[in-house]
């Protein structure tokens, strides 16, 4: 099996673009016309810049005219923009009882509001203990009042299933 150069991503520059023809882009953004690759090559050194290729699938593949260390640098501050930008959702837990009190149940409730304000998803855990489990109805009340509460900011993700003794739900922002 013969060495192969090693492969590397991003558009070809320069000697790396071995195609017959190239429809080349002067540096200022002037469309040239079709000519030959080595051609396009000797224009973008008599300017002191790169032939970088932009589309290679077109026919013929279109250059460019640019210099590539300017290009590269361009390209990683648009990936670390992107980046940073962008938003991981959490899967945030609140347990709760069947028998769960008022004030309690309230300030369960703030919680998984914030949290929804926040972009995450809300999974709800009721747990059982005991004797409680012969009054599953009590639990699903509580979920179902859940539910309807944080009806317009949210959506049932997963239906209230029941695990050994716990109840889960989960919610996520609409």
């Amino acid at each position: 099996m013969p060495a192969q150069m090693p492969t590397r991503d991003g558009p070809r520059v320069n000697e790396e673009i071995r195609v017959p023809q190239v429809r080349l882009i002067d540096q200022d953004g002037e469309m040239i016309g079709v000519m030959s690759a080595r051609e396009a090559l000797l224009r973008a050194y008599d300017v002191g810049l790169d032939l970088l290729e932009i589309s290679p699938n077109a026919i013929p593949p279109v250059c460019k005219i640019l210099d590539y260390g300017k290009y590269k640098y361009e390209q990683q501050k648009k990936a670390n923009e992107a980046r940073k930008r962008q938003k991981v959702v959490e899967l945030k837990e609140i347990k709760v009882r069947p028998n769960i009190d008022d004030h309690d149940y309230g300030v369960k409730m703030r919680q998984m509001k914030d949290f929804i304000g926040e972009g995450d998803k809300v999974k709800v855990t009721l747990r059982f203990r005991g004797r409680e489990m012969a009054h599953q109805d009590l639990g699903l009340k509580v979920l179902d009042r859940i539910r309807t509460e944080l009806a317009e900011t949210t959506k049932v993700e997963q239906m209230p299933r029941l695990e050994n003794r716990q109840m889960i739900m989960v919610l996520a922002p609409k």
